[in-house]
């Protein structure tokens, strides 16, 4: 439908009135770039964009069917934000799927991860339950999402580096 933007070798893209999907490839395994979406401790490292500002304060999963996340933002924890919902597809390590239950209207979040030449290509699809609801999350995404992902490579070449 529309791409939003290409930054740093990640495509933010507008594919209907309701969905987003957001690619990039990784030079990293398939295990390990799963890893860093289900390892807290490795997610903190690169969730929260450091341009904006905003710490990710605390990071709970239990990634398993029917297991829950919370993902906590804030500089100060009196007025943090928290995400969270319930993943509804884990099939370790080519797929995520989870709920963002935060706002009321569910989003389902789906995460894939396949070998590719240069690694693993990740393919993160967004349906969301309005247009409303993709315009305002679409607000600011097209940056906070590759800078999230140029994040997530710099993280997987330092554990790589690390081996």
């Amino acid at each position: 439908m529309s791409k939003l933007d290409t930054v740093g070798g990640t495509s933010v893209e507008r594919i209907s009135e309701r969905d987003l999907v957001v690619t990039r490839v990784f030079a990293a395994p398939v295990e390990r770039v799963f890893d860093a979406w289900t390892t807290p401790a490795l997610f903190k490292l690169w969730w929260a964009p450091q341009s904006m500002g905003v710490p990710l304060l605390d990071c709970q999963m239990d990634v398993r069917l029917g297991g829950s996340y919370s993902v906590t933002f804030g500089k100060d924890p009196a007025e943090a934000m928290t995400f969270y919902g319930t993943y509804v597809d884990v099939a370790a390590p080519s797929r995520l799927a989870w709920t963002n239950d935060e706002s009321g209207e569910t989003t389902v979040t789906t995460v894939s991860f396949s070998p590719d030449p240069a690694g693993t290509r990740l393919v993160l699809h967004e349906s969301y339950a309005t247009k409303e609801a993709l315009d305002e999350a679409c607000i600011g995404m097209e940056g906070a999402m590759p800078e999230q992902f140029l994040q997530l490579d710099a993280l997987l070449a330092r554990m790589v580096d690390a081996d």
